[in-house]
């Protein structure tokens, strides 16, 4: 009898989560560069987004609110370096 989808797609996801388990180099890091490299993570996406933005903006307001967001997270993500 075939499965169900349902029970394909549990399989999937937890086929998944383990994959993380495997990595041979995830126990090397510590907590506090785990949180680092996250932080820069999300400022760097932040950036990306801020920066998407920025070119279909088109209020002068706007490009300079932007613009001075894209600054402070060029900095943050500087400091982080």
């Amino acid at each position: 009898m075939a499965r169900g989808w349902e029970s394909k797609d549990v399989e999937s996801q937890v086929a998944t989560v383990d994959i993380p388990k495997s990595n041979p180099n995830a126990g090397n890091k510590s907590d506090a560069q785990v949180r680092h490299e996250q932080q820069k993570k999300d400022l760097e996406l932040s950036r990306t987004r801020i920066a998407n933005d920025l070119q279909s903006a088109t209020h002068p307001g706007h490009r300079k609110s932007l613009e001075a967001a894209l600054a402070h997270l060029d900095g943050k993500i500087a400091e982080l370096n």
